[in-house]
């Protein structure tokens, strides 16, 4: 593959990587830490998400010569964030992370299950994926009265790039909190020599609050906003694999990445349209090596996991929130569209989206989980009225 990596493969995928890791690696730690991970399990975490999703992402470019790319579940890690802590800590959150791994497994493997999850309206699934990202969505808003002028820097970059080149603004937010912070904050000594995070083995915990609560609404959030328009991607840009196999590798790595923290990982969308695109390379064929490219790429970032998550426990937690309350915008906006687009699940659609964003916690279970039953609940009432 070395020899034959063409210039415009190689370039795509060193960006697929940096925007991919760059642009959400906050949302992660916000979501692993809201679940109560110490900060060694959660440098654990995003080294085992990161090193998961590069190695899921080579090998099964390599095994179907087609450009893709994983990522993990950005929406999965607002929605952590967005939930209760669990009664049992991190090691229920993890048993959680298993239990989400072995249902998008089955997804893969068992028709019916992907068939159901198909079948859920997504009217209803994208006003619960908007009312998990609005807590983080309004971060940049309250960085401007807590943190007045890094906050300002931040959403002025992150603005003026944007006009240049969207898919760089966020990395540009990074680049100037990181900035920001290492002008302001005492930093931990030694931030450098802690590079490589030592893996955190988390033994599980089950219980069926962590199950309904937050494994049932990881699988769906990952399905329905990550999964099924990765496939669309590809499908757009000429590529037809069977998702079946495709959604069962995910579950595996998953399932691997999971008992060291790591939530989910799942077929990307916007980095796959970085991979797949005519710009990675004009011969279809041999687009494949964009992906492989990016995978290394987030291997190598997952390597330096411990230097990302000290750092970050440093700053103020608010920038960090902006940073990751600007890579959900884009998320949060085609959500909140498509759940009100249609005129007869709208009203349904609304309850879904206000039930989740209220953050009602009932038995340990979170909003999401009670936003979709309310919102489905709605939506029978009126078909039955109908």
């Amino acid at each position: 593959m070395i020899g034959s990596l063409s210039a415009p493969a190689l370039a795509a995928g060193l960006l697929a990587g940096f925007v991919g890791f760059a642009s959400s690696f906050a949302v992660v730690l916000q979501g692993l830490s809201a679940m109560g991970a110490s900060p060694a399990q959660a440098a654990s975490g995003l080294m085992a998400l990161s090193i998961a999703m590069g190695l899921c992402g080579i090998v099964l470019s390599l095994w179907r010569r087609m450009p893709i790319s994983v990522a993990w579940s950005t929406p999965g890690g607002a929605l952590l964030a967005a939930s209760a802590l669990p009664a049992g800590g991190f090691a229920e959150a993890v048993g959680a992370f298993l239990l989400a791994g072995a249902l998008i497994l089955l997804a893969g493997l068992w028709r019916p299950l992907g068939r159901a999850v198909a079948a859920i309206p997504p009217p209803l699934a994208n006003a619960m994926l908007a009312g998990v990202l609005l807590g983080l969505c309004l971060a940049p808003v309250r960085a401007l009265v807590e943190a007045p002028l890094p906050g300002l820097a931040i959403l002025l970059g992150w603005a003026l790039v944007g006009r240049v080149n969207r898919l760089l603004a966020v990395p540009a937010a990074v680049l100037i909190a990181v900035v920001a912070i290492a002008l302001t904050v005492s930093l931990p000594p030694g931030l450098l020599a802690a590079a490589g995070p030592a893996p955190v083995l988390v033994a599980p915990q089950f219980s069926l609050a962590a199950l309904a609560g937050i494994a049932l609404p990881l699988f769906l959030v990952t399905m329905a906003s990550q999964n099924i328009p990765g496939m669309a991607v590809l499908t757009v840009n000429g590529y037809r694999p069977a998702p079946g196999p495709l959604f069962a590798v995910t579950g595996l790595f998953t399932l691997a990445a999971a008992p060291f923290g790591g939530h989910a990982v799942n077929l990307a969308a916007i980095t796959a349209a970085l991979c797949a695109s005519p710009e990675a390379d004009p011969d279809p064929r041999r687009r494949w090596q964009a992906a492989v490219v990016a995978g290394v790429v987030y291997i190598l970032f997952g390597l330096l996991a411990g230097t990302a998550t000290r750092f970050v426990g440093a700053a103020p937690p608010i920038l960090i929130q902006a940073v990751a309350g600007l890579a959900l915008l884009g998320a949060f906006a085609g959500a909140l569209q498509a759940a009100l687009a249609a005129a007869e699940t709208r009203e349904a659609a609304v309850i879904t989206f206000l039930v989740t964003a209220s953050g009602l916690t009932v038995f340990g279970i979170s909003g999401a989980f009670w936003g979709l039953l309310a919102g489905g609940a709605m939506l029978a009432l009126q078909h039955r009225r109908g």
